[in-house]
């Protein structure tokens, strides 16, 4: 499975520290909002493959973010948790726009299996399946890079990395955008964690071919556009 960027609306911290630890072993990012208006504004504004949103929350009951979302035309998947889990109260949440409903307790193999399935259901009318530069092509569903007719193998964190910034195409990409959404650091590391992975990436994607496409922009970023441009 593809390397996946789910949110977690859960006002549980404990529960969500556990979720965000577990989906990043299983090798996905994860975010954390701890109640419903934080949640919604994190929908609203991120890129996400699936949301997990709890029920029961402060400020903004999950049902609720989720019927907005809807309302705002957001289709990002979205799977219910509650511990209301009588026949009356899963309808309900499908009915609010939910796409799945699980019911507490759940183990955590049960869950990331129905994240995914929520992940592969994405329909690629969203625009979310392929993405392309120049002869780059990049497909999340198969997880698969060409460029031309040459496949290229990438590791996740590669494969997230270019992903990220053929969906900002043109745009020039900082570093603090990529430890927040590539990484999920929320701080810096003061690393060169980007430069290497960078460094990596732009042997795979552009040696050998001709123009070059993965850019530094010094002392602002990076970004990835046709070479005609």
């Amino acid at each position: 499975m593809q390397s996946m960027r789910i949110l977690i609306i859960e006002d549980d911290r404990e529960a969500a520290a556990y979720l965000v630890k577990a989906l990043a072993e299983a090798g996905h990012v994860a975010d954390h909002a701890a109640d419903g208006e934080a949640g919604l504004a994190m929908g609203l504004d991120g890129d996400y493959d699936v949301l997990v949103v709890d029920r029961m929350l402060p400020r903004r009951d999950g049902l609720s973010v989720i019927e907005e979302l809807r309302h705002r035309d957001i289709a990002t998947p979205a799977l219910i948790l509650s511990a209301l889990g009588r026949v009356d109260d899963r309808v309900t949440g499908l009915r609010a726009g939910g796409d799945d409903y699980l019911t507490k307790p759940y183990a955590f193999s049960e869950l990331l299996a129905r994240v995914e399935v929520l992940a592969r259901r994405r329909s690629p009318a969203e625009g979310s399946t392929l993405l392309k530069v120049a002869d780059l092509e990049l497909d999340r569903l198969s997880h698969s890079v060409r460029r031309g007719e040459t496949s290229i193998l990438l590791q996740p964190r590669e494969f997230r990395l270019l992903e990220y910034l053929m969906k900002h195409a043109g745009q020039v990409v900082t570093r603090t955008m990529l430890l927040e959404n590539v990484w999920d650091y929320h701080f810096d590391p003061q690393t060169n964690v980007i430069d290497v992975h960078i460094s990596r990436l732009r042997s795979k994607i552009d040696r050998g071919f001709d123009p070059a496409l993965l850019h530094t922009v010094r002392g602002a970023g990076y970004v990835i556009r046709d070479g005609a441009q």
